[in-house]
């Protein structure tokens, strides 16, 4: 069985509003379960292609803050 986590993690997400992609994300962190990695991996993926090198930037130093 061939399942494509990133296909099926933007499919489940496809339809919600900034709202629901924020309870997503805080509920995934909240909870804290290693099952709810992938698809946090996922959105930041798409945060990290939607973003110019001036976010990237911050995204990377406040990284660096938190490690």
């Amino acid at each position: 069985m061939d399942i494509n986590i990133r296909k099926a993690i933007k499919h489940n997400i496809a339809d919600n509003d900034k709202s629901q992609l924020r309870e997503t994300i805080v509920d995934a962190i909240q909870d804290g379960q290693e099952k709810m990695l992938p698809g946090l991996g996922v959105l930041f993926e798409i945060i990290w292609q939607e973003s110019d090198e001036q976010q990237k930037n911050m995204m990377v130093d406040n990284l660096a803050k938190g490690v």
